[in-house]
């Protein structure tokens, strides 16, 4: 299986000489795809318009209807995300971010787990921070999903290095474990308590910044709405479903509360503060988050969302921590 590394258009071509496929269809965030057979081979173009990569998979059909989603084995580039690994294709331009090469100032990790009320349980926290001194009164910044952040988009390399390169002045990372993470982070009154009350206090955190990615954005919008407790947010690929852009998400199970609360949030969203969001320029949540900045400037909030050439996974919110993150955090702690 083979897919030419070109950004517009793509081809994949999938040989089945022995026809053992009824169906072959491409799996990405971009719309299901069906390919051709043309011969001994299925085929699919696919003009990716302003996008500068794709992760995706292939489903594969077989005649009882079977199916099976499997990585392109030819494509020789592949992506890690919260549901696996995935293939990618990529513009002969796409660069990684710079900062990934620069050497990180040396950090230690403590872990946490303050009960949260109202949650049946604890939340999660590992603490990064740079080597060497007491550390506790260092800038804060606080993540949704951090764990995850961390591995599949390089969170405390990234702040090792800001520091390193002098971009930001030494800092602390706290990374929240999702927990229930589709309950807790879906406009959740019990998850922004339980922030508020049970974990930013043990953090000891002065002038914390909120970031967090999808429901983990929602989750950090809606805390700081419920109880002000940012000094800035970064907020990426929020979930901030309306129904009409979003009525495809009906589904989901908190779909309605997280309806209920977005357009709680379109009126107060708390105390304004510096609020960066991004957003894929092909994503379904684009025009929720255009939506969303909007409400927040009208609200007074110092809210711009950047649109970069990528969708909804982990390395497109990686690709913009510079300059978009580094720049609110220098703007938050001077």
């Amino acid at each position: 299986m083979t897919a030419e590394t070109r950004i517009d258009p793509v081809s994949f071509r999938v040989p089945d000489p022995d026809h053992r496929y009824a169906a072959v269809r491409l799996r990405s965030d971009l719309p299901k795809a069906d390919f051709t057979r043309e011969g001994d081979e299925w085929v699919l173009e696919v003009d990716l318009g302003p996008l500068d990569r794709l992760e995706y998979l292939l489903e594969l059909e077989l005649p009882g209807g079977d199916r099976e989603l499997i990585g392109d084995p030819a494509a020789p580039d592949r992506a890690p995300g919260a549901f696996g690994e995935k293939s990618v294709v990529q513009s002969a331009g796409y660069e990684p971010p710079g900062w990934l090469a620069t050497e990180p100032v040396p950090g230690e990790t403590t872990e946490l787990a303050p009960r949260g009320r109202g949650l049946r349980g604890t939340v999660p926290v590992r603490i990064w921070s740079p080597s060497g001194g007491d550390a506790t009164a260092l800038p804060l910044l606080v993540a949704n999903d951090g764990p995850e952040y961390d591995a599949l988009s390089s969170l405390t390399h990234y702040a090792g290095a800001m520091i390193a390169a002098g971009d930001l002045p030494p800092f602390r990372v706290a990374m929240l474990g999702p927990g229930h993470r589709d309950e807790w982070y879906s406009g959740s009154a019990h998850y922004a308590r339980a922030l508020a009350t049970d974990v930013l206090p043990v953090l000891e955190g002065a002038v914390p910044v909120g970031m967090g990615a999808s429901l983990g954005g929602l989750a950090m919008l809606h805390a700081h709405a419920r109880r002000g407790v940012f000094a800035g947010m970064f907020l990426q690929s929020g979930s901030f479903f309306v129904p009409r852009h979003d009525a495809h998400e009906s589904r989901f199970p908190r779909y309605r509360r997280i309806v209920r609360v977005v357009r709680e949030l379109h009126r107060d969203a708390g105390p304004p503060v510096p609020t960066a969001l991004t957003c894929g320029v092909s994503e379904e949540n684009l025009a929720n988050n255009r939506l969303m900045a909007r409400a927040l400037a009208t609200q007074g909030f110092d809210a711009t969302l950047h649109v970069n050439p990528d969708l909804h996974n982990y390395t497109g919110w990686r690709d913009t921590f510079h300059p978009h993150l580094t720049r609110l955090l220098a703007a938050v702690w001077g």
